[in-house]
């Protein structure tokens, strides 16, 4: 019994650090659409690739975090005789006692704080890209005149005359 609450504690420590590294890739991701929005604002297209590509590399890291998380989850659940649905911080936290429980509690109180700043970053940043992408289809249409036939007006006879060039750039021949 008492070998199994040792192996338990062991992997409560390796799960610690996976979860401080869970709490570090939030934060990160935080600033990250922090600076997104930043460069979209200013128009930086040069950021903007090298963001990118900052995205894509540190994604292709956190996946071995991922993998060891997974593992854990499932070596704690047959460690403490339950399914890999009920491995859940709050079910480890019933199991253990002391520094161990607190050190799980204080972890997921601060992944929970910052998954909803998360959310709310997202949130904007959506916006703010669903916006510029507002903006650019009608700055488009009013540049091009896609998808119009022209205006009509009448001439003070009650003539209809069809107009076809009121945009910046005409693309009929």
């Amino acid at each position: 019994m008492k070998t199994a609450m040792i192996e338990i504690e062991n992997k409560v420590d390796q799960l610690l650090v996976v979860l401080d590294n869970d709490i570090q890739y939030i934060q990160d991701n935080l600033s990250t659409l922090n600076e997104l929005r930043g460069l979209v604002i200013k128009r930086d297209d040069v950021s903007l690739q090298k963001l990118l590509e900052s995205i894509q590399s540190e994604s292709n890291s956190y996946k071995e975090n991922e993998l060891k998380r997974r593992l854990l989850r499932e070596e704690l659940a047959v460690a403490l005789d339950c399914n890999l649905a009920q491995m859940t911080l709050s079910r480890l936290e019933t199991a253990l006692s002391g520094d161990k429980k607190n050190g799980i509690t204080q972890r997921k109180i601060k992944l929970q704080t910052l998954a909803g700043k998360l959310k709310k970053e997202h949130s904007s940043t959506v916006m703010l890209l669903s916006e510029c992408a507002r903006f650019n289809s009608a700055l488009l249409k009013g540049i091009l005149e896609f998808g119009q036939a022209g205006t009509i007006t009448y001439s003070s006879r009650g003539f209809a005359e069809r107009q076809t060039n009121p945009a910046f750039m005409n693309l009929q021949f």
